[in-house]
């Protein structure tokens, strides 16, 4: 594919990083393969996830083409940038075929990316996870990589004003090993494995993170912080998503 826009984009997102002086802490970038298919499952905290998930993959040389809501894709700023960068638009109510074209770039030896809690999580744990990830994973005989983000929901998440300009903000994104799951294997063990992976980077990332003020809102409510429980956020989403459908 041609990468007229993708570059330029990764430039642009590093330079304000700088000026904003982010203070990234990377592990275990040596998982995402330098080349072929590769499913990469990142937990989901913030509206800006994708791009430093996107960055785990950096080191490999590598671009991750994310599946995300189609509402992204038709947003007159966002959604020119998005088809430029070749990521994938999903269509809740017809999903086949962005299933179709993550299967199709998988096999065309493309990172594909997916957060597979499908939504951003209010109570910054892991949601439970949709099995999507394991099973394009078996259809194309391609690695998973989980990636543990922290720190990206400082910056802008769901139910909290935006801080895009808050500076020196440390940024943390684990790789974990990559899992194979194979064709014919049990899709929920798989997808249970994945979830505890998931947990394990996310708890790591939490627990070494550099800056933790007491009762802060971006902390999770086991860690002390003031984030809603995982309780209190699912009863939170079903909300939302009620009077979302009444509203439609």
């Amino acid at each position: 594919m041609a990468e007229i826009v993708y570059p330029p984009v990764i430039a642009a997102a590093r330079t304000l990083f700088r000026v904003l002086d982010y203070r990234f802490h990377l592990e275990g970038t040596e998982h995402v393969p330098r080349t072929g298919g590769a499913v990469l499952v990142s937990n989901h905290i913030s509206y800006l996830d994708f791009i430093f998930a996107g960055f785990a993959a950096l080191p490999s040389k590598r671009l991750v083409r994310f599946m995300a809501k189609q509402d992204v894709f038709e947003h007159p700023v966002s959604g020119p940038l998005m088809r430029g960068m070749h990521h994938i638009p999903v269509d809740r109510g017809a999903g086949a075929g962005s299933y179709a074209t993550a299967l199709r770039m998988l096999k065309g030896g493309e990172v594909v990316g997916v957060f597979a809690e499908a939504t951003i999580s209010r109570s910054f744990t892991v949601k439970e996870i949709k099995n999507g990830a394991i099973r394009m994973a078996q259809a194309t005989n391609t690695p998973v990589i989980p990636v543990g983000l922290w720190g990206s929901q400082r910056l802008w998440t769901k139910g909290r004003p935006k801080s895009l300009l808050q500076r020196h903000v440390p940024i943390t994104i684990l790789v974990g090993e990559p899992m194979h799951p194979k064709r014919g294997e049990d899709v929920d063990k798989h997808t249970s494995e994945l979830h505890a992976r998931l947990t394990d980077l996310v708890d790591k990332a939490q627990r070494t993170y550099p800056e933790v003020p007491p009762g802060v809102w971006w902390q999770p409510a086991h860690l002390g912080g003031t984030a809603p429980t995982p309780e209190e956020a699912a009863a939170m989403d079903a909300a939302e998503a009620e009077a979302r459908a009444k509203k439609d």
